[in-house]
């Protein structure tokens, strides 16, 4: 009964921290900024980075299927994708993915089955395939626009080359590991092993697609302030994202903005970044924190009518 009520407590808190969170940052702003920037945006640019976000999320169940299948367990998508979307909409928010996403997605998957122990496995396995896309897309700037990659972080050419280098050995490092490779690593009472050829292949495409498809967004909304290409701002997002992650800023928020600022010059304008902020962060949360509490609700309903069959 004690768990019952943490776990409650838990979930009515983290409701609280999001709802603080997105009062935190819009007070930055006066209603009429955000509104002003957001119709500064031609409504194609818009409707083009919503649509950018809609398929990054899809990307993002993706990580999610992967990964159940990498814990050997069957389920179906729909449920797959209600856990990955609730989690990551909340997650993205509250920052430190890892803990905030992690216990949305235990609250889901151990109600269908899943051990603690296939539940860290997949948070482990997301993990890994978040930083693989970063990782490859990093690689994809360097090697594309060494040059502009080069201004925009302040390296030589050839040091952007070799770092664009350095990021794709690394993908096609893991995914040459994944095929050889077998055994497990043991991390105190729970061991993980390489996911097998394809599904490591999987997570080097569906990380990559996920980060193109936020960047796109990103470029979809600073094209209606500015010219920067479409990589340049790609190497933008990778940097600040980086930054966020380290930071441990909820959300990265402030973190996020500053840094594509800094790395993208004039044509990062506050307005797109409000407008990504806007329809990234802020428009897939309030679905998330709807889909959370109506799955609770029904969780304690269905608590509740066990309790009262025992009874009687």
């Amino acid at each position: 009964m004690p768990k019952k009520i943490i776990a409650r407590l838990f979930i009515v808190a983290a409701i609280g921290v999001a709802a603080w969170l997105i009062y935190r940052t819009l007070r930055q702003y006066t209603f009429d900024e955000i509104v002003r920037s957001v119709l500064q945006i031609p409504l194609a640019h818009l409707l083009a980075g919503i649509a950018f976000v809609f398929l990054s999320y899809f990307c993002l169940t993706l990580f999610d299927t992967l990964a159940v299948r990498y814990v050997r367990q069957k389920l179906p998508y729909r449920h797959v994708a209600l856990a990955s979307f609730t989690s990551l909409s909340i997650g993205h928010n509250v920052g430190v993915a890892a803990l905030s996403s992690g216990a949305v997605r235990y609250r889901f998957y151990s109600r269908w089955g899943l051990s603690v122990e296939q539940v860290a496995k997949i948070i482990l396995f997301c993990g890994v395939t978040v930083g693989l896309g970063l990782m490859t897309l990093a690689g994809l700037c360097c090697l594309i626009m060494p040059g502009s990659v080069a201004q925009i972080i302040g390296l030589s050419e050839s040091g952007a080359l070799f770092l664009g280098i350095t990021c794709l050995a690394g993908a096609i490092g893991y995914v040459t590991l994944s095929g050889f490779l077998r055994g497990s690593l043991r991390l105190f009472r729970w061991s993980f092993e390489m996911p097998p050829l394809t599904i490591a292949a999987g997570q080097v495409i569906v990380g990559t697609a996920n980060f193109l498809c936020v960047s796109a967004c990103l470029h979809q909304l600073v094209l209606a302030f500015g010219n920067a290409g479409f990589f340049e701002t790609a190497t933008a997002y990778v940097g600040a994202n980086l930054t966020a992650l380290v930071s441990h800023v909820p959300g990265g928020i402030g973190v996020l903005e500053a840094t594509i600022a800094f790395l993208l010059g004039q044509s990062a304008s506050i307005g797109a970044l409000i407008a990504f902020r806007a329809i990234y962060f802020f428009l897939p949360l309030p679905l998330g924190l709807i889909s959370l509490s109506i799955a609770e609700l029904r969780r304690w309903d269905n608590a509740r009518s066990l309790e009262s069959k025992a009874k009687s």
